[in-house]
């Protein structure tokens, strides 16, 4: 008997999403990390419960539970990674340097 809560997401597959996420499983040229998010959703779809989820694709409850809200939200490619954040420019100089360019033109 499976035991914890059932989780209050409840996710239905499109023929589609299931084949492209069946897919990225035998995949050999995508990021691990894309299979395993789209692993997480097969099984979330299958009725396996988070914990059980997590423990088979070895993340954590809170990791496994960001992927299927990024899923829910924005579907297929909510499971795409974002872009990293580039700390070494800053916004503020990016507007300094477009008002120095303008100085210099005029």
């Amino acid at each position: 008997m499976p035991r914890g809560r059932k989780t209050s997401f409840t996710i239905h597959l499109t023929p589609a999403q299931r084949q492209t996420l069946l897919a990225w499983q035998r995949a050999t040229i995508i990021p691990a990390a894309l299979a395993r998010r789209g692993r997480i959703i097969l099984l979330l779809a299958d009725g396996m419960t988070i914990t059980d989820i997590a423990a088979s694709v070895g993340m954590s409850r809170r990791h496994t539970y960001k992927w299927v809200r990024r899923f829910v939200q924005h579907g297929m490619e909510g499971l795409q990674g974002q872009q990293p954040y580039d700390r070494r420019i800053h916004p503020r100089f990016l507007n300094m340097s477009d008002q120095n360019d303008r100085d210099i033109v005029s």
